[in-house]
């Protein structure tokens, strides 16, 4: 999607290029929680009965001559080191998201400052005690390959743990260029190892929780990797990487699947343009590492040709096949997975009708979104769609489509080579609660349903509003989450019906409104339908 394409890249914000917070913290209140790492101790704060460590390193600086290079170890320091602030988010281009995306999300972004030391993650944890052995739930955060970070205040883990004892990690990792840029298949031996350095660091991340987590009171073998958007396209991308396998147990990917990697070819062609934006051969690369990151942030935006798709390459090795193409990876064979999407994500993006539309415009729309179908294909999907949705208005309808030919094919794809692998459970669901924010025209959006999984709801009322029907979804949806954390199962007693794992038969999905239920094959032959048009099956 072209808006979605967008979305991806940011324009500079040189400014937020900050000097990093000390290290080293002289002075903090005597009941500060202090913990030992592997690379030295930490000293956070404590905040209504949740311990918090933010900006903790697990891996070193990328700058200089750790560009474009797998992660290394993070330095071991001396004394204690403050773990109380936001580390650095990886460098990214900035102003498209400000003003881009919907002002009720984008006062979720802390603006944090933004290095190349940025390979930091921030823990909350309701115990430090290493006999607890809660569950482990690692978010990867939003914004495709190339923007976003773990600092957002959607993504605060505080009430995930108190309120249901588990231990919340969420992570930064190299982004775009700095993260994605494939230069193992120029041929030079610096760069032998230069591919998908940006979920390599994710893994290092991973590995650094089975050494660390213990320590504050998680479970090392039982951890969850879970995901929105982008965070949804790194779980399914890890789930195909070998060096991930077992360091974590079980995944969700929220609105955000991974059917296919970028094939090398096609890396090294962008490579090479990207180098060619910066006026470099190919043999030239090692200037790279003395460019300044303003025109490498310019050039992995800015260019002839069409825009550079910055993600997963499949390399041969770090990522050895497509991870759902033509079939579920094996790798992870053996890894439950939750996977679903929220019902309108296109209200998100700008430039989305909101406003009602008639018949000849909803006609006219969709033959757009089908691209190449006859009116008679647009009219069998208009009929199939009213069909399941007789009492929605024709944007309502539209805007349904956009969505399920745009981010629910995919999901589902993944969903149904994954049930067909069956050695694993899949559970399924789709989240139709409508915001009231801005008089309810942006309805179901990309990324509503994270304020309920983590239970946030009151922290983020521009997104969700303040009405009382928030709070018991928001509990029905973060229990589930932590249900299926801590067992592979997401079931529990606040659930009316038993959610039963997704086949390709059944279809069973667990539906998340006012009322959650589940139901076979919800809208399933429109979305079919769609999707075969699309040639999305």
């Amino acid at each position: 999607m072209t808006d979605r394409r967008s979305f991806m890249g940011y324009t500079l914000a040189a400014s937020v290029l900050a000097p990093r917070i000390p290290s080293v913290m002289a002075e903090a209140p005597a009941t500060a929680p202090i913990v030992a790492t592997t690379a030295g101790k930490i000293r956070g704060v404590s905040d209504s009965g949740v311990y918090a460590f933010k900006g903790v390193p697990y891996a070193a600086s990328t700058a200089g001559a750790g560009r474009f290079q797998p992660p290394a170890r993070a330095k071991p320091w001396a004394g204690v080191r403050d773990a109380s602030q936001l580390g650095h988010r990886s460098p990214q281009l900035l102003s498209l998201f400000h003003g881009f995306v919907p002002p009720e999300v984008e006062v979720m972004d802390r603006d944090e400052p933004m290095g190349e030391d940025c390979l930091v993650l921030n823990v909350w944890t309701p115990t430090l005690e290493r006999a607890s052995k809660l569950p482990v739930m690692v978010w990867l955060h939003g914004g495709g390959f190339t923007s976003g970070s773990g600092g957002f205040i959607c993504y605060d883990g505080l009430h995930l743990a108190k309120n249901h004892d588990v231990v919340v990690v969420t992570v930064n990792h190299r982004l775009a260029a700095l993260g994605y840029l494939y230069l193992a298949g120029l041929g030079a031996e610096r760069f032998a190892n230069s591919s998908n350095v940006g979920n390599l660091d994710i893994i290092a991340a991973l590995e650094w929780a089975r050494d660390n987590i213990a320590s504050f009171g998680g479970d090392p073998g039982n951890v969850t990797i879970f995901g929105q958007s982008g965070g949804g396209g790194k779980v399914s991308s890890l789930m195909a990487m070998p060096a991930a396998h077992g360091l974590f147990v079980r995944a969700i990917a929220q609105s955000g699947a991974s059917i296919k990697g970028i094939a090398r070819d096609v890396a090294s062609r962008d490579a090479e343009r990207f180098l060619a934006r910066l006026n470099l051969k190919p043999e030239q690369a090692d200037q790279l590492l003395t460019v300044p990151m303003e025109q490498l942030l310019k050039a992995s935006n800015e260019g002839s040709g069409p825009p550079i798709n910055w993600g997963p390459v499949v390399d041969g090795k770090i990522l050895p096949a497509d991870p759902f193409d033509p079939v579920a990876t094996a790798v992870s064979g053996n890894v439950p997975l939750m996977i679903g999407t929220v019902e309108t994500e296109v209200t998100f993006f700008p430039g989305q009708p909101l406003e009602p539309m008639d018949d000849a415009t909803f006609h006219g729309r969709v033959k757009q979104l089908l691209r190449t179908a006859s009116d008679a294909d647009v009219e069998r999907v208009i009929a199939a769609y009213r069909k399941g949705r007789p009492d929605r208005a024709n944007t309502d309808l539209y805007l349904i489509m956009a969505s399920d030919g745009g981010f629910r094919a995919g999901i589902l794809l993944e969903a149904e080579r994954k049930a067909q692998q069956t050695q694993s459970p899949v559970y399924q669901y789709y989240f139709t609660w409508r915001s009231p924010v801005r008089d309810g025209k942006l309805r179901t959006y990309h990324t509503l349903e994270i304020p309920f999984v983590f239970d946030n709801v009151d922290e983020c009322q521009s997104m969700t509003g303040s009405g009382a029907d928030r709070l018991p979804l928001a509990d029905k949806m973060s229990k589930a989450w932590v249900a299926f954390a801590r067992t592979g199962n997401p079931n529990h007693p606040g659930l009316t019906d038993v959610w039963v794992p997704y086949d390709n038969t059944r279809r069973a999905t667990m539906v998340f409104n006012d009322k959650c239920e589940l139901l076979n094959d919800p809208y399933g032959a429109e979305q079919r339908l769609l999707r075969s048009l699309l040639g999305r099956t």
